[in-house]
């Protein structure tokens, strides 16, 4: 990934519906040129998907959590046990005290009880610790820093 794909990802993630003529201008390009670009993006895997960034709280979600998950067992292979509960929106295998960690948007916290009672049916889950979110600073997409152009 050179110079020129990071400020494509940069410019997309800022407005993923702008149109290739003017993501091309945007990093010196034509737009089947950018158009070119992206599209290999695509094919390698880099841009996974093009979505909408919904305000969890404007679409009734407005409680966050995040949930450590302790466990009697190796849970690498519960992936979908986790990703069963629609509540759940990240899972991470994670090293430390827990075995994974969930980020949980629910609209009250009675729902968010509910996902943790639904935690412990998963097979090999001992315990939860809830931590509940009470402002976000800030969330940011991944941080694409453009890298200097090689000078070659």
């Amino acid at each position: 990934m050179d110079h020129i794909d990071r400020l494509l990802l940069a410019q997309l993630q800022r407005d993923a519906t702008q149109p290739y003529a003017a993501l091309g201008r945007a990093v010196g390009l034509s737009a089947g040129a950018a158009h070119e670009r992206v599209r290999k993006l695509r094919e390698r895997g880099v841009i996974r998907r093009t979505t909408v960034d919904v305000d969890p709280a404007a679409a009734g979600l407005g409680v966050l959590a995040y949930v450590m998950v302790d466990s009697t067992a190796w849970m690498g292979d519960a992936a979908g046990a986790f990703a069963a509960l629609p509540e759940i929106v990240e899972a991470h295998v994670i090293a430390g005290s827990a075995s994974v960690l969930v980020k949980v948007r629910t609209a009250t916290t009675e729902q968010l009880q509910d996902v943790l009672r639904r935690l412990y049916a998963i097979d090999g889950v001992s315990g939860t610790q809830a931590t509940v979110v009470l402002e976000t600073f800030f969330e940011r997409p991944v941080p694409l820093e453009p890298a200097a152009p090689d000078p070659a």
